[in-house]
């Protein structure tokens, strides 16, 4: 019988997308049926909620312990809220409305009772369930996008909202932009042979945090090969086979993690100085010991949500004789 591998199953997780943070969004966003007067409309509904959000950050409403996200029009009022830039994200299955409305209150002159939390921090520290982490990033990527994109790239007049936040039509040109998504492959590289995986540390990253590498997708490149290059181009590390994983929406500010199984079909390593502080092969024992925190050396994983998390939890736990049985 032939030996299977990891890159020959989707085990152990046949969508493992999602049990990543921010991929639970159950919102019916009717985008076939959006119209210019569609945030109004679903205003002007009974039992509309709102995501509030100041440069970027969801405002929470703070009462001792509670913290609730979710605001009726009226309760804005002291927030200064900015319904013309509003973003329709779609409907719960009870018809309900969500919306995301910027606020011109800034984070510095909040009231007590309200608390600004990044999406990062949301998730980290797990402050909202799956489904509202899902809209959240929807709201984040959406207003980060029309804030980009007020003025036209071609004749630099105003851009005008439409659609409920989901196209912006030049007002002198009428040039139409539409929201765009970021792809980035992020990849755990395997040696099948000493079945090990390579993980490395950017500078940016928490004291003693490793992590899979990853990039953007360059125009005119597939999926695998920018696998392939990335992880050439950090490590020194020459790829064959290529296996999807799983994805992850991260709205930092709009991007698509795209999560994959990389074999390693070299093994000497030739770090980037610029790109990485640290590569190196890990075995099992390692990366349980990272994804557990219980090593002695200082370093830690990726936290719990975490594509990479997911990656690096999915190769300990994939059992290849599941596969064959």
């Amino acid at each position: 019988m032939n030996k299977v591998t990891i890159f020959d199953t989707d085990a152990p997780h046949p969508e493992a997308s999602n049990l990543t943070a921010f991929s639970q969004n159950a919102l019916d966003r009717q985008a076939e049926k959006r119209d210019d007067d569609c945030v109004s409309t679903a205003l002007a509904i009974e039992g509309t909620h709102i995501l509030a959000f100041t440069t970027g950050k969801l405002v929470l409403k703070h009462d001792d312990q509670v913290l609730d996200p979710l605001f009726a029009a009226y309760e804005l009022a002291e927030l200064k809220p900015d319904f013309d830039n509003a973003i329709l994200l779609g409907y719960k299955q009870n018809g309900e409305p969500r919306i995301a409305v910027p606020v011109q209150t800034t984070e510095e002159e909040l009231a007590s009772h309200f608390k600004p939390v990044d999406a990062r921090a949301l998730y980290r520290d797990q402050l909202l369930d799956e489904d509202l982490l899902g809209e959240t990033a929807q709201a984040v990527s959406l207003l980060r996008w029309n804030d980009d994109n007020r003025f036209c790239g071609r004749c630099a007049s105003r851009m005008d909202l439409k659609i409920g936040g989901y196209k912006r039509v030049c007002s002198s040109c009428g040039h139409m932009i539409f929201p765009r998504t970021d792809p980035v492959v992020i990849m755990l590289t395997i040696d099948l042979k000493r079945d090990l995986c390579l993980l490395g540390r950017g500078p940016h990253f928490a004291p003693g945090m490793y992590s899979c590498l990853a990039g953007f997708v360059e125009p005119g490149e597939t999926i695998e090969n920018a696998v392939r290059r990335e992880t050439h181009e950090e490590s020194g590390i020459a790829v064959g086979r290529v296996r999807y994983h799983a994805s992850q929406p991260w709205p930092m500010p709009h991007t698509l993690m795209i999560g994959c199984f990389a074999e390693a079909t070299s093994f000497d390593i030739t770090r980037d100085e610029a790109e990485l502080e640290d590569c190196r092969w890990f075995t099992r024992d390692e990366v349980a010991a990272l994804l557990a925190m219980t090593g002695a050396d200082g370093r830690s994983p990726p936290p719990k949500g975490a594509i990479a998390h997911r990656l690096m939890r999915d190769w300990l736990e994939w059992n290849p004789r599941e596969d064959q049985a």
